[in-house]
């Protein structure tokens, strides 16, 4: 089993839909020991039962990571039930609502404090926070989406935010490879998750992905899993500072494939179906 002894802690499962989900699951199922954190006690109802789906009932704990306390609360908790780990999950990005539609010049500076905030500034803080406990052969992973690279419709200020990610999981890379602790992110094609149910006109965006990555298919939960127990285990020893695509390939497509009528008409072909 590729994560047999290992443990860790993944912060941001929202249900048993989420990307962070489908990593849990892969990771468990490679004989990993996972602790797991909740913002708030809605959460707290979706988040116990997953817990105990892996075995980990005694491993859950209250993390709001825009309240410093609660990380180091983590930090006290981890330490005493778990002592040393060996890789962090970081499933945790927000921004309000009003960054996430209209004209992106309106967007506003609280708006953007909070996205920054809670989508990038987090992972640091975490990261600082649960050092001291990682292992010398330790990995911490990130979630990011291809909206952070080149403009999404409707992503709006989660795209600045993304692209901050990114860089910040570069700039960790290095500064932690000194000690031994690998910083990557994976980028998944859109997944159906509590996450994307607020932005707008997803289902296009799912039929768009589809239609025009190399795979013709979305990607789902396991698929993503699969890439992030990779990134979390021994296996990938030498990689650090990756943005690791899983999104069927739509990544290295400059434009989508056309078919064209007679008469020179374009005509996109959505799953063999014209729309």
């Amino acid at each position: 089993m590729l994560m047999k002894g290992k443990k860790g802690v993944i912060l941001g499962v929202a249900n048993d839909k989420s990307i962070a989900y489908g990593i849990a699951k892969a990771c468990a199922a490679q004989g990993a020991k996972i602790a797991f954190t909740y913002l708030n006690d809605s959460l707290k109802k979706r988040v116990e039962p997953i817990a105990a789906e892996f075995g980990s009932e005694a491993l859950v704990y209250p993390c709001d990571v825009s309240n410093p306390q609660e990380i180091k609360d983590l930090r006290i908790a981890l330490e005493k039930d778990l002592g040393e780990i060996d890789f962090i999950v970081h499933s945790i990005a927000f921004a309000p609502k009003e960054g996430l539609s209209g004209r992106f010049h309106n967007i506003t500076k609280e708006a953007f404090d909070i996205a920054m905030d809670i989508s990038v500034f987090s992972l640091i803080e975490v990261t600082k926070e649960l050092k001291p406990l990682l292992s010398n052969n330790s990995s911490i992973l990130t979630l990011t989406y291809y909206g952070g690279a080149k403009y999404i419709p409707n992503y709006n200020l989660m795209g600045v935010a993304k692209a901050a990610l990114e860089m910040t999981t570069k700039y960790l890379a290095e500064d932690l490879g000194k000690d031994g602790i690998r910083v990557n992110a994976i980028s998944a094609g859109p997944i159906r998750t509590l996450a994307a149910a607020g932005i707008g006109d997803f289902r296009f965006m799912l039929k768009w992905n589809e239609a025009h990555s190399p795979l013709k298919k979305n990607v789902s939960i396991d698929e993503v899993g699969n890439s992030g127990m990779y990134l979390l285990s021994d296996l990938s020893s030498a990689v650090t500072g990756e943005i690791h695509y899983v999104d069927s390939g739509f990544n290295i497509m400059g434009m989508p494939a056309v078919e064209f009528e007679e008469g020179g008409k374009p005509r996109i072909a959505w799953n063999g179906t014209d729309k």
